[in-house]
C-alpha cells in the first residue's frame, strides 16, 4: 500500500493509520487490517474495471441482511475509489473457530434471515457471484427465475468458454419443465447467496456474522446447498436450521439442483476440474 493511499484512507476515516497488515480476503480482492490509535478496520481493494460496482453491490447486500436484525453483518464504513483502486472499508470482526453452540446459533439465525420474504424472486439490482455477473431480474415464478437468471446464463458461458458441449446442455424448455415438477410451493426468502465456510465469521464473543454476500430473494435452500458443497458447517448448524424450517419433500433434489448453479459458477471461474460434477447433475435430472 502506498503512502498516498494510506494518507487518503486516514483522511477518510478522520484517524491516522498507524499499522497496515495484509490478511486473507478471498481470491478476488486484496485485503488489509488497518489499525489506528483507537480502532481497527477491514479494507478490501480491487483495481478491476468493475470493482466499484462489485463493492457497491457487496455493501448493499451487507446492509440488506443487517437491516433484517436476524443475523449480524460488519458495518460498512467507507466505499470509494483512489487512483484507479476501488475499496470498501468494513468494521473489523475479531473471530474465533466455531464450536457446536456457535454452529447452532448460525443455523438458527440463518433461518430467521430466510423468514424475511417478499412477493417476487430476485432483487431490484444485479450483483456478483465471485467475479461473475449475477442477474436478479425479478420473476413471480421460482422455476422461471432459477432457469433463466441462474442456470441458463452459466450454461451459456460454459459453452462459450469451451467447458461444456452443446450435447451436455439441456434445452431451456426441458430445464423449466423439470424445475416446475421439483420446485413446488417455494416462497421468496432473503438469502446470503454464496454461503460457503469462508463467508461467515464467529466473533470472539460468539456472535455469527455473514460476509461477502450475493443476496437476492430465493428458495432458502440455496444457502443450505452451498454450505454442503465444500463443508465447514457442523451438524448443529443443520439441526438448528431445520428445527425452524423443516425439510421439504423434494429436499435432496433441490440440494442437487442448487449445487448445480454453484458448480457451474466454479466451472466458469476455475475451469475443467468442476466439469464432471456439473455433467453428473445434468445427466441425472435432464
Amino acid at each position: 500500500m502506498t503512502e498516498k493511499f494510506k494518507a487518503y484512507l486516514s483522511d477518510l476515516l478522520n484517524e491516522t493509520i498507524v499499522h497496515v497488515a495484509s490478511v486473507h480476503g478471498g481470491d478476488i480482492s486484496d485485503a488489509y487490517k488497518l489499525e489506528t490509535s483507537r480502532e481497527v478496520y477491514f479494507l478490501k481493494c480491487h483495481s478491476g474495471q468493475e470493482a466499484i460496482k462489485m463493492f457497491e453491490a457487496e455493501a448493499k447486500g451487507l446492509k440488506l441482511i443487517g437491516e433484517t436484525k436476524s443475523i449480524r453483518t460488519p458495518e460498512v464504513l467507507g466505499l470509494d475509489t483512489f487512483d484507479n483502486t476501488s475499496f470498501l472499508i468494513l468494521e473489523f470482526i475479531p473471530s474465533k473457530s466455531p464450536d457446536q453452540k456457535d454452529h447452532e446459533a448460525l443455523g438458527t439465525q440463518l433461518a430467521h434471515l430466510h423468514l424475511n420474504t417478499t412477493t417476487m424472486f430476485g432483487l431490484d439490482h444485479d450483483n456478483k457471484i465471485g467475479k461473475l455477473p449475477q442477474s436478479n431480474t425479478q420473476h413471480k415464478s421460482w422455476p422461471g427465475f432459477y432457469a433463466r437468471e441462474r442456470l441458463l446464463p452459466q450454461l451459456h458461458l460454459a459453452k462459450e468458454k469451451g467447458l461444456l458441449k452443446d450435447s451436455d446442455c439441456p434445452d431451456p424448455e426441458r430445464i423449466e419443465s423439470v424445475l416446475n415438477e421439483i420446485f413446488k410451493n417455494v416462497k421468496p426468502s432473503l438469502v446470503h447467496g454464496d454461503l460457503w465456510s469462508g463467508n461467515y465469521l464467529i466473533s470472539e464473543t460468539g456472535t455469527p456474522y455473514l460476509i461477502d454476500p450475493a443476496v437476492y430473494y430465493s428458495d432458502g435452500l440455496v444457502d443450505i446447498a452451498m454450505s454442503k458443497l465444500f463443508g465447514g458447517f457442523g451438524s448443529g448448524f443443520y439441526n438448528a436450521y431445520h428445527e425452524m424450517i423443516p425439510k421439504p419433500e423434494t429436499y435432496s433434489e433441490r440440494i442437487d439442483l442448487y449445487q448445480l448453479y454453484y458448480l457451474l459458477v466454479h466451472l466458469n471461474l476455475f475451469g475443467a476440474a468442476y466439469r464432471s460434477g456439473v455433467r453428473g447433475i445434468l445427466s441425472r435430472y435432464f
